[in-house]
């Protein structure tokens, strides 16, 4: 079985790596070129809460050769339409593209390759990338776990869970939907602030002003998959939207205390959003925030909280603002 990480940045360079450990044959392809040759020279470094090196096989686009059975794509989606048209002459007939990417893209992925060939995982753990072949695992070894689901009849989907296996804990979901929504909660809240504020999980949980903000996004996150009948499913054995939604005094007080102890093992993890910035790049909010957004328009359910994380953070990307965690103030206005 031919299989391939596209887009080995922080987190697929983990990945990747951790599969290569493992015995398992992998292409983890980037068009980084530098990236890409401290990858064939030195292999891949990771560092964090795992230190290790392990040999990879790793290419550019443009040394792709014949078809492979399983893609792992972990590119941003802000440029699915082409990457994933250019991956389809790279794709078995029934082989299988799982997008590991944030937000939900299955959709329009299924329009390009069928829904037969997609699968989607939503990740639980985060990744910094460090430099030329390094990359920084940033969530505890508990915390490395994969919800794992299919579009349409799933093809390879078991041979996908076996390849992430290789480095953690992989539930498949019947409920696939279900599960990317706990995983959009969690990145509308944190990854979201992370980007406005440059703070990381931790910092923005226990810290009283951001908390609030996070409090509120995350939920108008659950009003808004109730109003679309989406069923949330649990994070790490852990219902969150029971934990975290409220129509009482004490249950809010009581969410409010339970997001440091949530976020305890991510408390390392900063935005991937925030990494393009730093970078000069435009992020994906429109793919997270914006979700929670377009989903409450159509389901009549106001979101305020995400309207002003997306606003922020194109004021950030246009030079209106500078990433800064004074920007929480900006939020003021809505409570």
């Amino acid at each position: 079985m031919r299989c391939a990480i596209y887009g080995a940045g922080a987190m697929g360079t983990v990945l990747g790596a951790y599969i290569a450990r493992a015995g398992r044959d992998i292409d983890l392809i980037n068009r980084n070129q530098k990236h890409i040759a401290a990858l064939k020279e030195k292999g891949a470094h990771i560092v964090g809460t795992a230190e290790f090196t392990q040999k990879v096989n790793a290419l550019l686009p443009s040394e792709m050769t014949g078809k492979y059975d399983v893609i792992l794509l972990m590119t941003k989606q802000r440029d699915n339409a082409e990457i994933v048209t250019f991956l389809k002459n790279y794709l078995a007939d029934d082989g299988a593209l799982c997008t590991c990417q944030n937000g939900l893209p299955e959709p329009k992925i299924a329009e390009i390759i069928g829904a037969d060939r997609t699968l989607g995982c939503a990740i639980a753990w985060g990744a910094t990338f460090r430099g030329e072949g390094v990359s920084e695992l940033t969530s505890e070894p508990s915390a490395l776990t994969f919800s794992l689901g299919a579009y349409g009849k799933g093809n390879h989907l078991q041979d996908v869970k076996q390849l992430m296996e290789c480095m953690g804990t992989v539930a498949v979901e019947e409920n696939f939907i279900g599960a990317r929504w706990s995983k959009l909660l969690i990145n509308s809240a944190f990854s979201g602030l992370s980007t406005v504020t440059g703070a990381t999980f931790g910092e923005i949980s226990k810290n009283k002003a951001s908390r609030k903000v996070a409090q509120r996004i995350i939920k108008e996150c659950i009003d808004v998959a109730k109003a679309a009948g989406i069923k949330i499913e649990p994070v790490q054995g852990h219902k969150i939207d029971k934990l975290f939604d409220y129509k009482c005094g004490l249950k809010k007080a009581l969410s409010f205390a339970l997001i440091p102890v949530a976020m305890k093992k991510h408390g390392r993890l900063i935005s991937s959003m925030l990494q393009d910035l730093r970078k000069g790049k435009k992020c994906e909010i429109d793919f997270i925030n914006g979700v929670v957004c377009e989903y409450g328009k159509k389901c009549g359910v106001p979101t305020p909280f995400n309207q002003k994380t997306v606003e922020i953070v194109r004021g950030i990307e246009e030079g209106k603002y500078s990433v800064a965690f004074g920007n929480i103030n900006l939020y003021g206005e809505l409570f």
